[in-house]
């Protein structure tokens, strides 16, 4: 079931048009949350803010933002004040460029939201415009207002719609070059490689969601059903897997080729 959008505005490039919806591709709202209670009594437990240097609470209208220039001295922002910033591209998803699909690295991708088109007119416009991208094999780059931020977007065709994916500032990425330079080249033997190819290709499987679920939630609810009927046992705590020695040299080879005899044994139906 489609969710409600939590951002519409325009779609825009050069004279053409259309408004839009999006909404975010991913989502935590199936994730197990907890409050905090008072042992004794049962009840939740609640946080207030309080001035550091009274100690009193701070009404909500009395909250304010502010950026330290110095020691106890800030430069207090209005909410009004924020929202004014980059107003343009509150509303508007204005692409500026476009680059090869491939020639924006991974790292950078942030947050994935699905775009569609928001009204049976501007649906036309929309088609165009992914399509165009889609047949060029190109992405567009825009600037956009989310999360009171203004940050680069990058608008990739798919389906018959529009990934909108938030791109990191550069100051969030760690170039590689300063990690990996002191490696050195490596020239594997080759009878290594094929081996190390045999045992890949062994494991090779299509992809499946299956592979991302979470065994740890799993558990958390087993363990809260439990809690809910009276006398339950506790949930077991899972043993723990023997951690492989990492003291003694192995024989590469040896242990390739018991990898991948392990692996066709357990492939064999019994």
């Amino acid at each position: 079931m489609a969710l409600k959008a939590f951002w519409k505005g325009y779609l825009k490039l050069s004279l053409v048009t259309c408004p839009v919806a999006m909404t975010p591709a991913t989502s935590e709202s199936e994730r197990i949350r907890f409050h905090t209670l008072n042992r004794t009594t049962g009840n939740r437990i609640v946080s207030e803010y309080v001035d550091s240097v009274t100690g009193k609470p701070v009404d909500s209208d009395d909250e304010v933002k502010g950026y330290e220039r110095g020691e106890d001295d800030h430069v207090m922002l209005e909410d009004d004040e924020l929202d004014a910033v980059a107003l343009e591209t509150t509303h508007t998803i204005d692409i500026e460029m476009f680059c090869p699909r491939d020639s924006v690295g991974w790292i950078w991708y942030d947050k994935p939201h699905y775009l569609v088109p928001n009204d049976k007119v501007g649906a036309e416009a929309f088609a165009v415009i992914r399509e165009a991208m889609a047949a060029t094999d190109v992405v567009g780059i825009s600037r956009l207002v989310l999360y009171r931020r203004e940050r680069a977007v990058l608008l990739e065709p798919r389906d018959n719609g529009i990934v909108l994916w938030t791109l990191r500032y550069g100051d969030e990425v760690r170039d590689a070059a300063d990690y990996f330079a002191g490696l050195e080249p490596a020239k594997p033997d080759p009878k290594l490689m094929r081996l190390m190819g045999s045992l890949i290709e062994e494991r090779t499987k299509s992809w499946s969601a299956d592979f991302v679920d979470d065994p740890v939630q799993a558990r958390l609810l087993e363990l809260i059903n439990s809690k809910k009927k009276k006398g339950a046992k506790k949930v077991a705590k899972p043993k723990a897997e023997p951690q492989p020695e990492t003291g003694n040299v192995i024989n590469i080879m040896d242990a390739l080729r018991n990898s991948i005899a392990s692996s066709k044994a357990k492939a064999k139906p019994r």
